[in-house]
């Protein structure tokens, strides 16, 4: 329940991790692109750091209430760009065009550092510690019970990268599923080129806007072909909206964004969930854990919005 984190997302790990190695460096400026949950947990953790000042640079497609948390929060923002690869090449000209003076600066990606990567993977020893633990307060001998898959939410690959790392530290050979929604599947096109290939989208079609990277991190794609159990799951945004957001909403009083949903859609929709158990038929006494990776980007006015479009229709 990484939606539970300061900032409302599983970036706060990530962020955290990079932003202590940031600071050994001496650097205090900080340059971030963001659809939102990026530039929330870098600000959210920025705020802990003394005198580091953090610009976020956010395309157009931004939600208003996302630009208000992050100037509440203390962030200097700037819209630019119709999408996220936009407002990127933005934060890296601002980047560059500080060393140049003196003044210097350092970039954040939301997404593409190794620094990311290694704090986001956490995520995975605690998942281990926990079985541990359990065993031991129940005082059963130790058991095989293992992580039988986990499901991710793929934008940039990010997440992914850091739950590929988790699971390699951890000897651990579970399957892995990249979740993606119609219109956002970046990671998919590039995994399934014939050469294996970066293939960068034409665009971001997709009620789930905080997956709108329309290219992954190449990482992502190696350390994919390097672990050898994975799936891949492509839902709708019906699959998103009707079995996830509104059965958060209305049953645990949690408002999720889409992008979250995207790893969740397997377990509440009938048809992909058929689907997810046919993979696990052979690991039937395996977890089955599903990060439920957050998102700040949602209030009822959208949710309003997303119930006209997706079940109202």
């Amino acid at each position: 329940m990484d939606l539970l984190q300061p900032s409302g997302s599983f970036k706060d790990r990530g962020m955290a991790h990079l932003l202590t190695s940031v600071l050994k460096m001496h650097n205090i400026k900080v340059i971030s692109s963001s659809g939102g949950n990026a530039g929330l947990a870098v600000t959210t953790v920025a705020r802990n750091i003394p005198q580091m000042d953090v610009s976020v640079i956010v395309p157009e497609t931004t939600k208003p209430i996302v630009v208000e948390k992050l100037r509440s929060l203390g962030a200097e923002v700037t819209i630019h760009g119709k999408n996220w690869n936009a407002a990127d090449a933005l934060a890296r000209k601002w980047v560059d065009d500080a060393k140049k003076s003196g003044e210097g600066a350092v970039y954040v990606s939301p997404y593409d550092n190794p620094l990311l990567w290694t704090g986001h993977s956490t995520v995975i020893d605690e998942i281990v510690d926990f079985f541990e633990q359990t065993t031991v307060q129940q005082q059963e001998q130790p058991n095989n019970r293992k992580i039988g898959a986990v499901l991710a939410s793929v934008g940039g690959g990010g997440l992914l990268c850091g739950i590929l790392e988790g699971l390699e530290r951890n000897y651990h050979s579970s399957k892995v599923f990249a979740c993606e929604t119609e219109g956002a599947a970046s990671f998919a096109a590039s995994f399934n080129s014939p050469d294996g290939s970066i293939v960068c989208l034409d665009g971001i079609n997709s009620i789930a806007t905080s997956l709108g990277a329309t290219s992954v991190t190449p990482a992502v794609i190696q350390r994919s072909q390097r672990h050898r159990d994975r799936g891949e799951i492509n839902s709708s945004g019906e699959d998103v909206f009707s079995y996830v957001c509104t059965f958060f909403a209305q049953n645990l009083t949690i408002r999720l964004e889409p992008a979250c949903g995207a790893s969740l859609a397997p377990l509440y929709s009938a048809r992909l969930r058929e689907k997810l158990l046919e993979e696990l038929k052979d690991d039937e006494n395996s977890a089955i854990v599903v990060e439920v990776c957050g998102g700040s980007g949602v209030n009822l006015d959208l949710m309003r919005g997303w119930k006209e479009s997706y079940l109202d229709n």
